[in-house]
């Protein structure tokens, strides 16, 4: 049995390693992440964590943990910004407002799936023209969902969550290995 991450973010391999898990293989699949027409945020999330857990090869006893990670305004759902003016106007739409961060989880062994959604809702300060103009020098934005991470800089534009901090960050740690448990995987004991 390996374990195989199907995620190519350094993010998710930094939070496995805090709850002492290290893959044996990291697999990024290769899908398009369109959403579908009047596709909601959430049911887009959990398919996106869904399709990339099935997309990856692997052997029948391997375990596949993939996840995706939305930010969500209202129905609208706010990807990785293309540039830094679609990163601005991502920022400033949530800009003294509250937002949903969704991140979904998919472990798959053999043809069984297990999954987990969790919804974080998330505070963003006011943002001045000279915050929002610092943040964007930082490149920070760059490959994530919303046009920031909460890890960072933009922390410092985030007085305020309710829900999991490590599901913003892109996989909640709790619901990941309750997931893993059920699908073989030892968490708390002595792996090979």
């Amino acid at each position: 049995m390996k374990l195989i991450l199907g995620s190519g973010s350094p993010r998710r391999r930094e939070l496995l390693a805090q709850i002492g898990v290290v893959a044996d293989d990291i697999r990024p699949p290769d899908i398009d992440e369109a959403p579908a027409t009047r596709e909601l945020p959430r049911s887009y999330c959990a398919r996106m964590a869904r399709e990339k857990a099935l997309a990856v090869r692997a052997d029948t006893d391997d375990i596949v943990l993939s996840a995706d990670t939305t930010v969500a305004l209202g129905r609208r759902i706010l990807g990785k910004p293309a540039d830094a003016g679609e990163a601005a106007e991502f920022l400033l739409a949530m800009s003294g407002r509250r937002h949903r961060v969704i991140t979904a989880v998919a472990v798959k062994r053999g043809a069984q799936m297990w999954e987990r959604d969790v919804v974080t809702t998330v505070q963003m300060k006011r943002l001045s023209d000279e915050e929002l103009n610092a943040y964007l020098t930082t490149n920070d934005w760059q490959g994530k969902a919303g046009g920031y991470g909460i890890q960072g800089p933009a922390g410092a534009l985030i007085p305020w969550i309710s829900g999991s901090f490590t599901a913003v960050v892109g996989l909640p740690l709790a619901e990941t290995a309750t997931l893993l448990t059920a699908a073989g995987y030892p968490m708390w004991k002595d792996r090979p």
